[in-house]
């Protein structure tokens, strides 16, 4: 079962992962590799790790039970993973931090970085300016002009923002303008990517960061409930969020795992939705052989999603692997499913959660009713809605000063 979890010597997971990079990427990129497998062995960083994220960060985040949530839906009682509470609003900071203290004890001066709907972008500025650390975040302009408030965030905390305008202005291109920069630059900079994509060490590197989330879910629903859950749900774009919930479950068999990614407008039409999983095909992207949404002549396609945060055409490799051996279940939540859910969860717990993480509540709202009163399921809230709370007025006609 440990091959659920770990990838081999060269980064793979089953079919899945690798590095391939330009040959002018791949002594950085194995220098990253080798510098993580020093840290994540050595007491005294994990012990720098460990008690920013007590101290700066705010962990353990709560597991909360959701109880007008459950009475309103029916069936399971249904817990959220609070990472929503973290500092910076987000579970980014997990692997930020993390990212950022091994930047520094490589005696590098700049991170930079990727981003879509801007929580990545804001935690890495926040651990850049923490460490004292130089930072530039690559953002699509649509979602530059989407998520504005974190475009102001990150600018206040001293981060320069790149508005990229090539291609679908969305994340994948932001990825590839962030690379490009990496490339002419590397000696001085470590590329933080804000996801488990990306060539190996970044896939395991990220979701060993982040897997602080399933462990303390794990020993909380314990101590809540005296068991196991009996399902697990997040939202996958990448898929960091997802993983740093999963991991600690993935060798309970009892425990059901349902990853939810964006069916958009249209599961029919390219462009319409990011259901990497559901309709992609084996490609290489961003450094990784992952899935990839491709148009006819193998490119990667357009994507779109009511989140910016998960509006990629790849998926982390280790998400594919856990498809393809089937120990986790892909699944789409639409524009629509996310919107009620969104509202659904602000009328029910006063909780205003980001539109990645209502991709996972709406799943649940499908799934709680098919079980019964006595099971559990935790939902990973990746996020808080702040940074939504404009497009979705917009979008729900909200914000005029009356309401029925």
């Amino acid at each position: 079962m440990s091959s659920l979890i770990h990838a081999d010597d060269q980064g793979f997971f089953g079919d899945h992962g690798g590095r391939f990079v330009p040959p002018q990427l791949e002594a950085p990129i194995a220098e990253v590799a080798e510098a993580y497998a020093e840290a994540r062995d050595d007491p005294e960083f994990l012990a720098e790790y460990e008690a920013l994220l007590t101290d700066y960060v705010g962990r353990p985040s709560p597991l909360f039970f959701a109880k007008r949530l459950t009475a309103e839906l029916g069936g399971a009682r249904i817990y959220l993973k609070r990472e929503d509470l973290n500092h910076t609003g987000a579970h980014k900071i997990n692997h930020c931090l993390g990212e950022a203290l091994l930047a520094k004890r490589m005696g590098k001066r700049k991170l930079i970085a990727e981003t879509g709907a801007g929580q990545h972008g804001v935690a890495l500025a926040t651990a850049a300016a923490l460490l004292g650390l130089e930072c530039e975040i690559h953002m699509g302009a649509i979602d530059v002009a989407k998520q504005h408030p974190n475009v102001v965030r990150m600018e206040l905390l001293g981060a320069k923002v790149v508005a990229v305008e090539e291609g679908g202005r969305s994340l994948k291109e932001a990825v590839d303008s962030a690379f490009a920069v990496f490339a002419s630059d590397y000696a001085d900079t470590f590329f933080a990517i804000g996801s488990v994509v990306g060539p190996h060490p970044y896939p395991t590197m990220v979701r060993d960061f982040q897997s602080v989330v399933g462990r303390e879910a794990r020993q909380q629903c314990l101590d809540k409930i005296g068991r196991l859950p009996d399902a697990l749900i997040a939202a996958v774009g990448g898929g960091s969020n997802a993983l740093g919930l999963f991991t600690a479950f993935l060798e309970d068999d009892s425990v059901a795992i349902y990853g939810v990614e964006p069916g958009g407008r249209s599961l029919d039409v390219v462009g319409e939705h990011a259901a990497t999983m559901t309709l992609g095909r084996e490609g290489t992207l961003h450094g990784m052989k992952t899935l990839v949404l491709q148009d006819a002549d193998g490119e990667p396609s357009p994507v779109h999603s009511i989140a910016s945060g998960l509006d990629y055409p790849g998926i982390g490799p280790q998400h594919a692997h856990l498809r393809d051996v089937g120990r986790v279940e892909y699944v789409t939540a639409s524009d629509q499913d996310t919107l009620d859910a969104f509202q659904l969860l602000c009328r029910t717990e006063g909780i205003i959660p980001a539109l990645e993480s209502c991709h996972a509540v709406a799943h649940a709202m499908k799934l709680a009713p098919t079980l019964d009163a006595e099971q559990v399921i935790i939902v990973n809230l990746s996020g808080r809605g702040d940074k939504d709370i404009d497009y979705v007025a917009e979008r729900l006609g909200v914000g005029t000063g009356s309401s029925d």
